[in-house]
């Protein structure tokens, strides 16, 4: 481990990049002098040990079909063991362009049109349409804000529809995007009886689980051999390492019989070899990361402090539900007392301000926005007094 500083409030031009957070404004309906902090990837520039690696293998010149080796996996395990006290096999990892599409691969795998398949809203808004758009049944288990200022299971409710709607799939989104909840193991275990004594498959989404301010993430997988049995756990650099672009993520499956129709749907697909350069980039941040990484939560958490302070002193009609994992961050406009309609007017023509409004992440969703605040302080303090401006 070197003495070297992390400078993230270096801010860095991603116009004319062809990013989708910064260059498509107006094809997606926005205007196009809107400042962007919705969609969930960083402003930072990743580690230069990451930018090594791929410049590395760059400079071979031939980018055909490629497999890892060893190397690959012992840094995926080393990080699963020293950060969650997960030793994971080999055999049970399968590779995949992104956690989406493994969710969809997991939909087409072990259930049928027609079958039911429960989320707990609001919720990551590519379960819905996953879910939607492959012809089954949605069913929302939705999450309830109590007067803690924190987001619920109600588990009651979870096996009632469980049982009425005949689920046999559900989607954990562990921790929670876009409500902050880092689930505890007390929570989980409860969740994870329900599911076993029910017979329902877990899919559980622990792709923010490098994000955690208050309390410890448990992989759900990790509870026991009984839950573990019955768990897709589907985890990926792209977030941790801001390396979305290079679509890759890695699904972790125990049981030798979901794997092999996992395995087997994926095949259907079409699909077979990752991006060459997603591979080089996640082995060398697990194995070469973790100093960047470090750094990086506590900057993060410097940015938090920054929005519930910034909130609280002087746009005091909203609030921060404050987070205990990810790097986004809910919004609860509720004491506006606006519309839907006024508020996105506020956010986005009066503000200039593009967030992800709540609706987007179901209807338990209205009233709130959701916010990134993986960007240089600066920018964020910006955004906040755009939005000032506009009230």
């Amino acid at each position: 481990m070197s003495d070297k500083k992390i400078n993230f409030d270096e801010i860095v031009d991603r116009r004319r990049t062809d990013s989708i957070k910064y260059d498509f404004a107006k094809q997606r309906g926005m205007p196009e002098d809107v400042m962007p902090l919705w969609v969930a990837d960083m402003d930072f520039k990743v580690s230069d040990q990451i930018i090594e690696a791929i410049q590395k293998r760059t400079s071979h010149g031939i980018f055909g079909y490629t497999e890892v080796g060893d190397g690959y996996f012992e840094a995926l395990q080393g990080w699963m063991e020293k950060k969650y006290h997960w030793n994971i096999d080999r055999r049970w990892l399968v590779k995949t362009p992104g956690v989406v599409y493994a969710l969809a691969m997991a939909i087409q795998a072990f259930t049928e049109p027609g079958d039911a398949v429960m989320i707990q809203q609001p919720v990551y808004y590519p379960f819905r349409e996953t879910i939607e758009i492959n012809d089954r049944k949605l069913v929302d288990n939705t999450l309830y804000l109590g007067d803690d200022g924190r987001y619920h299971m109600d588990l009651e409710d979870f096996e009632r529809k469980v049982e009425e709607n005949g689920v046999k799939l559900f989607i954990l989104c562990s921790p929670h995007n876009p409500v902050g909840r880092v689930w505890s193991k007390e929570e989980l275990e409860k969740l994870g009886e329900i599911c076993v004594r029910k017979n329902i498959l877990v899919v559980s989404d622990e792709i923010h689980q490098d994000f955690v301010f208050r309390g410890e993430h448990t992989v759900f997988a990790n509870l026991n051999k009984e839950i573990q049995d019955r768990t897709i756990t589907c985890t990926s650099p792209s977030k941790t390492f801001n390396l979305a672009g290079l679509q890759i993520s890695n699904i972790l499956i125990s049981n030798p019989q979901l794997r092999h129709r996992f395995k087997e749907q994926i095949v259907k697909s079409g699909y077979s070899q990752l991006n060459t350069l997603g591979l080089t980039a996640c082995e060398a941040a697990y194995r070469y990361g973790e100093e960047w990484y470090t750094q990086l939560i506590e900057y993060l958490k410097g940015n938090i402090e920054f929005v519930r302070n910034f909130l609280e002193e002087r746009i005091p009609q909203i609030k921060m539900l404050e987070p205990e994992g990810t790097y986004l961050v809910w919004l609860d406009f509720r004491g506006l007392s606006l519309s839907e309609k006024e508020k996105e007017d506020l956010v986005i023509h009066k503000a200039r301000l593009w967030l992800d409004k709540g609706t987007m992440f179901g209807e338990p969703g209205v009233g709130f926005e959701r916010i990134n605040i993986a960007c240089p302080r600066a920018i964020l303090q910006q955004a906040l007094e755009k939005l000032e401006a506009a009230m």
